[in-house]
């Protein structure tokens, strides 16, 4: 497919630089020099110099042979116009990603759609969704459902000396339905066969029918009661979004934030939360603000550097569970190495979420794991696909690929559980694949 990429910010060059791996046609606009160098020294694309929403600059990057246009860039308004123009020259589909939440209103949204975009991406909203998911499974550090929920992959730590360490995965006692679909050690994740074995500190990815998923926490982690107190730091528009959410879960939440203009706004839409004017990095003020008694503290402030700070102290102070937002995805592993719990990108969740809409057809979805060193991926099978009525024993997948569940008429199985020969009929499939 030809798509144009609108923005070579970190969004449109991860984009351009997996899609053109993909074998797609790929033309970064950006008005950026310094920008638009990197993407040219670095990856295999065109690019063209000037302003997305210029019918001109479109007509000159070969708008009419596109299939697709992302526009990314950092204005709501360019992107908009971007994919406004796109769809009166015939693009089939346009995205736009907005930040603004006037934008992402559900009367904008139809608005949206009768200018030409076909979808708009709001990298909070979809950050905040991620993160309520998270806190929902106290163990967990990551959370993925498929087939409508049918199946989950969850991310657990493995805690030093756990009896289910230094065993085989083939003499591990799973319940029904659960296999193990990926071991990240020290940077690298590794698709694993019934000979490999989990280690003290990895993170395993476990993928299995939900109930079952969550009735097995407690096998790999110490237990933990349902998150109930969570304090956030910093009242940005991730922390307005999630503040909302969690107050409709019943969970009780105090924000901290310098800025009193965030403040007041984060106040006039939260009905129960606290929501203090301060320094995160004050300590005294962490512990007179019940650090140490949160079952969770969110770090969302637009600085890394500090986020990180502020998580170690929060660790320090007896927190049980921190979370961190990053902006540079290259700083995920190195925080997780440090003691962070969670850490995720907002870039690389929309990302995510971009792919999916690239690929539509026969993948329903799309989940990048842990900086996209992996990718979890749910497809449907068609009738018309060679795999149809063929043993998975015979099935000649790619180095480090595992198909890890079928669902068939609304059931799930894990696939590796399964030793007699098996048929694939065209259903959905969710299947785990290192890069």
């Amino acid at each position: 497919m030809n798509i144009l990429i609108v923005g070579a910010g970190k969004v449109g060059y991860y984009l351009a630089e997996r899609l053109s791996q993909e074998e797609h046609e790929v033309t970064v606009i950006e008005q950026d020099g310094d920008r638009r160098a990197v993407v040219e020294n670095n990856l295999d694309v065109m690019t063209v110099a000037g302003n997305g929403a210029s019918p001109k600059i479109l007509a000159e990057s070969g708008i009419d042979k596109a299939g697709m246009l992302i526009a990314v860039t950092d204005s709501d308004e360019v992107n908009m116009i971007a994919c406004m123009a796109a769809k009166q020259a015939g693009v089939p589909k346009t995205i736009a990603r907005v930040r603004n939440a006037e934008y992402a209103q559900e009367d904008q949204l139809v608005f949206n759609r009768a200018l030409g975009i076909d979808m708009v991406i709001n990298p909070e909203m979809v950050t905040a969704v991620e993160i309520s998911q998270i806190l929902k499974t106290p163990a967990a550090l990551d959370v993925e459902d498929f087939a409508g929920g049918k199946v989950r992959m969850l991310e657990v730590k493995i805690r030093a000396g756990s009896r289910f360490a230094g065993k085989p995965l083939r003499k591990l006692e799973l319940p029904p339905n659960v296999l193990v679909a990926g071991i990240l050690r020290k940077d690298k994740m590794i698709v694993p066969d019934g000979n490999d074995m989990i280690q003290d500190f990895d993170s395993v990815f476990f993928i299995g029918e939900k109930e079952a998923i969550c009735s097995m926490e407690k096998l790999f982690m110490q237990k933990r009661k349902p998150v109930q107190q969570v304090l956030i730091i910093g009242a940005g528009r991730i922390s307005r979004y999630l503040t909302t959410m969690l107050e409709k879960t019943g969970m009780e939440v105090k924000v901290i934030e310098k800025d009193r203009r965030r403040c007041e706004e984060l106040a006039q839409i939260s009905r129960k939360s606290v929501i203090l004017q301060g320094d995160g990095t004050d300590i005294d003020l962490l512990v007179e603000e019940g650090v140490g008694d949160a079952d969770a503290v969110l770090c969302l402030t637009d600085d890394d550097k500090l986020n990180l700070l502020i998580s170690l102290l929060a660790k320090h102070l007896g927190a049980q569970k921190t979370f961190v937002r990053v902006g540079r995805s290259e700083y995920i592993t190195l925080m997780e190495q440090v003691g962070v719990d969670v850490v995720f990108s907002p870039r690389l969740l929309t990302a995510g979420v971009i792919l999916r809409q690239v690929r539509r057809g026969d993948i329903v979805s799309v989940s990048l794991l842990e900086g996209a060193k992996a990718e979890a991926l749910e497809v449907e099978i068609p009738h018309t696909s060679r795999l149809v009525d063929r043993k998975l024993s015979d099935v000649k997948l790619p180095r480090n690929v595992l198909i890890g569940a079928i669902v068939r008429n609304g059931n799930a199985s894990m696939s590796v559980k399964i030793l007699a020969p098996v048929v694939v009929s065209p259903e959905t499939v969710s299947k785990t694949a290192s890069r």
